[in-house]
């Protein structure tokens, strides 16, 4: 199990094989774990899409670093465990690449990005069925539950319309999302609806046709969510800021006062656009 990494990464892995050794090395890092460390991977990862949102390229390379350190992390204990090493991910991953990608590699016919979608999934269907052995049990596998929920309701949006199980345009959807609404409207209208299961039920509907909306209106709904959150922060600090210059605090204003400068953000946002 030999790691034979280039240039800077060979640091990186000496480094983190220096972290891991025993006596010597760092105590937090030694009682680390794949379990343990699996937070800090998709924690680094959402800081990763949070500096390309900022659109912060300085602090990408930062991130994206982070993101490297969690792969040389889980390849080192792998190692420790004689499972695979460094290398090995980057072999598999290479392979991947040349395997999936026929029409650039394999002299394959030429694709558009639809084209190269569909032959992304169907290529990755064949290997893990010849993994497994057996046909997958459902169609919808490969959707892990550990994925933020909006994401997975993305994928699994995805694999049932590879077979038609679909709407067949955003406006169907649309239609769905108004009905939807009105059955969120019936359960509020119900006394003590408030956080009851069946509320949070036909909220949950809601929230995934919402999500189909965006996938036929190729939107990435998690990208979708995380700039409504940056506008709605930008806006709710101009709140915070106009009311500072009046001496006053959002708990002293009135929801009229605080909707007005909503609106004076809103309108000075659309005029910088100009």
């Amino acid at each position: 199990m030999s790691a034979r990494p280039n240039g800077d990464v060979a640091r990186l892995i000496e480094i983190m094989a220096a972290l891991r050794t025993p006596v010597t090395g760092c105590p937090w890092d030694l009682e680390q774990d794949f379990r343990s460390i699996a937070p800090y991977t998709i924690e680094e990862a959402y800081e990763v899409a949070d500096a390309i949102e900022r659109n912060d390229l300085a602090d990408l390379k930062d991130e994206l670093g982070d993101l490297l350190l969690q792969v040389v992390f889980h390849a080192r204990m792998a190692q420790e465990q004689e499972l695979f090493a460094f290398n090995d991910v980057v072999d598999a991953i290479c392979d991947k690449l040349i395997r999936r990608h026929p029409h650039v590699f394999g002299g394959g016919q030429s694709l558009d990005a639809d084209g190269v979608n569909e032959q992304w999934r169907a290529i990755k269907a064949r290997e893990k069925a010849a993994k497994q052995g057996a046909p997958p049990a459902s169609l919808l596998d490969g959707a892990p539950l550990a994925l933020p929920a909006l994401t997975r309701a993305l994928k699994l949006q995805q694999k049932a319309s590879s077979v038609g199980f679909d709407w067949n345009d955003a406006h169907q959807v649309l239609e769905k999302i108004r009905e939807e609404t009105e059955e969120v409207a019936a359960e509020l209208a119900l006394p003590g609806a408030s956080a009851s299961p069946a509320l949070e039920e036909e909220i949950g509907d809601l929230l995934f046709v919402v999500a189909n909306l965006a996938r036929h209106a190729k939107v990435d709904p998690e990208q979708a969510l995380r700039s409504a959150n940056a506008k709605f922060e930008r806006r709710f600090h101009h709140i915070e800021r106009r009311l500072g210059e009046m001496g006053r605090s959002p708990q002293a204003a009135s929801l009229d006062e605080m909707e007005a400068l909503w609106v004076e953000a809103k309108d000075s946002e659309r005029t910088s656009k100009i």
